[in-house]
């Protein structure tokens, strides 16, 4: 039986960064023989961040959230897959709202509060964890490195892939205020010659997830 690995977009351009690489490493899960399933967080219906309901504390409740919205199929998905391949552009050095939104629901409902056992995850998998960004690659290492440790712990063990100073914009003199913080011929030679690199470790990324 091939693996399922879940790829989830948390952010909103189509077609760009984020959605790039996401796309290669699904692409490279699906060399490995696994089956993708796929969630655009932007394209769902309405949703929340954790409600503090406490409804994933009771034992017959546990791992599972309680709140039903949007979010719901996408964590189903996620509990019944061998992997998690989720990405994120970064917005005022933080992962997008959305993104934020479901790193709540995923963790909360596998903390315990309990000093014994304080996670009921019983089945950890893979993570990839990408995020894109218009700063350089190791502007956010300890950001990241905070996201890595929780999500290993609660979630399985994970990996972290940056891609920084990326093209934003295809034309930068179309704006209608001028965006002199960065010189457009370098951001457009960088999407050229080091973005395609991005995207071929993202695609050795995802393959390797789904082979373990």
């Amino acid at each position: 039986m091939s693996k399922k690995i879940v790829v989830v977009n948390a952010g909103p351009r189509k077609g760009w960064n984020t959605d790039t690489l996401l796309a290669e490493a699904s692409k490279g899960a699906q060399s490995s023989g696994a089956e993708v399933e796929r969630f655009d967080l932007f394209r769902l219906e309405r949703y929340t961040g954790c409600i503090s309901c406490f409804g994933c504390k009771r034992e017959k409740n546990k791992g599972r959230c309680l709140c039903r919205d949007g979010l719901t199929p996408v964590l189903d998905a996620i509990r019944e897959a061998d992997g998690l391949i989720i990405g994120s552009p970064n917005y005022l050095s933080e992962l997008t709202a959305s993104f934020r939104a479901l790193y709540e629901r995923l963790i909360f409902q596998n903390l315990t509060y309990n000093a014994e056992t304080p996670c009921c995850n019983t089945r950890p998998i893979p993570v990839l964890l990408i995020m894109t960004s218009n700063a350089p690659d190791n502007s956010y290492s300890e950001l990241l490195q905070n996201y890595q440790q929780t999500l290993t712990r609660f979630v399985g063990p994970t990996e972290v892939f940056t891609a920084g100073d990326t093209l934003q914009l295809k034309d930068y003199g179309k704006t209608d205020w001028p965006w002199t913080f960065f010189d457009p011929a370098h951001k457009q030679r960088r999407h050229e010659t080091v973005f395609p690199q991005k995207c071929a470790r993202a695609f050795e990324l995802g393959a390797a997830l789904a082979s373990r």
